[in-house]
């Protein structure tokens, strides 16, 4: 065994790099970004390459690691391998499950050739999300069995233990992250031989052609599964019961994840605690427990899933505590004041600290709000919107997913939307319907191409009144400088979706071209149809990063 300093996202690429993995298939995204780009360096994809174990890993870039275009497309070509009989992973953030609901659905009722694990990454207290969804949620919807790591050693040994259960189940499996997680870093004991890939065996079954009378078939038998499923979450060892002190039968914990880990740190006494990392929920374990306890808190990061499904097992009358009733907080991150918190209320311990030791925090620090950087190119393109939105009063900007949307702070307060990735064509097209003008959409590269050429298509099609602004800054900024699907070849998809070409506008967003800017703006926002103008720049950090490349 080896020892490595790991993030937990690097600890699950690691652990299924050292499971015979063939192709990783993702959208950047935070906070699981950091999965692909480990397997892309170690496999010779990625910007730099480093030695990750003392011994050979495709060194050769065998292993398929390409950035997809959306969560969708990546699922789909995950499954493609998985149905070749090879084992993939399939890595996005959790707004990213709603991008492949389709074929992540659909994949439970298929079923699965080679080991298929989907990686989904939870961002309690939305660091950098829209919303705090939990994506335990969508594996329960399907079926399909979960792991939820504690611990980045647990992210590493779990990812050899998915695969195994995928190929044994012959169903895709989701391990389920949260940012705490995801983002830091402790020592991971690893293996110091990787197994091999699974040989190419594609699967001849009918079962993965989803007519109706195919797919009921398919479906009675993921029900079938489901015993199983439970049985092997039962006997899991990742899912075990621990005691802190002499029991006293008060109270009782069930953990899940990383809450394991808050409520060992908490130092609270006489209380047993049901560590859950696998799903389904292990029912007898749980009923066990409840028999020789009062109470039982839930302690979970995200949303009350598991507390929900604890007041079904047993009962309205059973007392259970967590999110739903206020003894944990209903929404953000927990962390272990919170949780040390509710356990000493619960215990009825008023004298215990819920304190811990921090380190000081900085005074006379002025705060900084996020902003453009200084010389980026998007900075240029919302001056001009800017002042056309104060000559115009009635313009309406709809914004998208992106380092862009922080045109909607001062000093250029330029968006007025930014709901999900690709919806600002199609909102500005909505809004121009309904009769506001003029309706201008702002939207990214690499957001284009994840879902936004659909959008520009339906608004080709009805011939709305709308500007459409693809900032184009060459990469995928927000999330570290990624590739960008599109790039180069923007002029050639709008030409293609049927842009008309005296109405497709590229300029170049630096101070000295803003009379242009401005001139094509007003131009284009006069026309009654669909126009598109690409400010082309690259985003200076990628650009700075190539400079100190080159250096070396």
């Amino acid at each position: 065994m080896d020892k490595r300093l790991l993030l937990g996202d690097e600890a699950i690429a690691l652990g299924a790099l050292h499971s015979g993995l063939s192709g990783v298939y993702a959208y950047p995204g935070t906070p699981s970004t950091e999965i692909t780009e480990f397997i892309q360096n170690a496999t010779g994809y990625g910007r730099e390459t480093y030695i990750i174990c003392d011994h050979e890993l495709k060194a050769n870039g065998d292993i398929h690691s390409r950035w997809c275009s959306n969560e969708k497309t990546a699922m789909e070509a995950g499954l493609g391998m998985s149905y070749a009989g090879k084992r993939a992973l399939v890595c996005m953030k959790h707004v990213g499950m709603n991008v492949c609901a389709d074929p992540f659905v659909n994949s439970a009722i298929t079923g699965v050739n080679g080991g298929l694990v989907i990686l989904a990454a939870d961002d309690p207290s939305m660091h950098s999300s829209q919303d705090e969804q939990d994506s335990r949620f969508y594996a329960k919807f399907a079926m399909i069995p979960v792991f939820e790591p504690s611990s980045q050693q647990e992210a590493y040994d779990m990812m050899a233990d998915a695969y195994s259960l995928s190929e044994s189940l012959r169903l895709p499996v989701m391990m389920r992250v949260v940012t705490r997680l995801a983002h830091s870093r402790a020592n991971v004991e690893v293996k110091s031989e990787a197994r091999a890939e699974n040989q190419l065996n594609p699967d001849s079954g009918r079962h993965w052609v989803l007519l109706p009378a195919i797919a009921r078939k398919n479906y009675l038998e993921l029900i079938d599964k489901q015993n199983d499923m439970k049985a092997t979450a039962a006997s899991s060892r990742y899912n075990k019961l621990t005691t802190i002190g002499t029991p006293s039968g008060r109270l009782g914990v069930i953990a899940c994840g990383i809450g394991f880990n808050y409520v060992m740190e908490s130092e609270a006494e006489g209380i047993e605690v049901l560590k859950v990392s696998q799903y389904p929920l292990p029912e007898q374990q749980i009923k066990e427990l409840a028999s020789r306890v009062d109470k039982i808190l839930i302690v979970e990061d995200g949303q009350p899933v598991v507390e929900e499904l604890v007041h079904g097992m047993l009962g309205a009358d059973y007392q259970i505590e967590g999110r739903l009733t206020g003894a944990l907080p209903r929404t953000g991150e927990l962390n272990p004041d919170s949780v040390a918190l509710a356990l000493n209320s619960l215990l009825g311990n008023t004298t215990a600290t819920t304190d811990f030791p921090v380190a000081n925090s900085p005074i006379n620090v002025v705060g900084r709000p996020p902003a453009l950087c200084q010389g980026c190119g998007h900075r240029d393109v919302y001056a001009a919107i800017r002042e056309l939105i104060d000559e115009i009063p009635s313009a309406r900007v709809f914004g998208d997913i992106g380092c862009y949307t922080l045109g909607a702070l001062p000093p250029f307060q330029a968006i007025t939307s930014c709901v999900d990735m690709g919806a600002s064509i199609t909102m500005a097209k909505g809004a121009s319907d309904a009769g506001i003008w003029p309706a201008i959409a702002v939207i990214g590269d690499s957001t284009f191409t994840h879902s936004g050429m659909t959008g520009l298509l339906d608004a080709i099609n009805d011939r709305a009144n709308i500007t459409v602004i693809i900032s184009d800054n060459l990469t995928t900024g927000m999330t570290g400088g990624q590739d960008s699907q599109g790039t180069n070849r923007f002029e050639q998809i709008c030409l293609g979706l049927g842009v008309e070409p005296e109405h497709l506008h590229v300029v170049v967003p630096l101070p000295k071209n803003m009379d242009e800017i401005r001139k094509v703006l007003r131009d284009e926002i006069n026309y009654k149809g669909v126009s598109v103008i690409i400010p082309r720049r690259e985003c200076i950090q990628t650009h700075a990063r190539k400079l100190r490349q080159a250096k070396k």
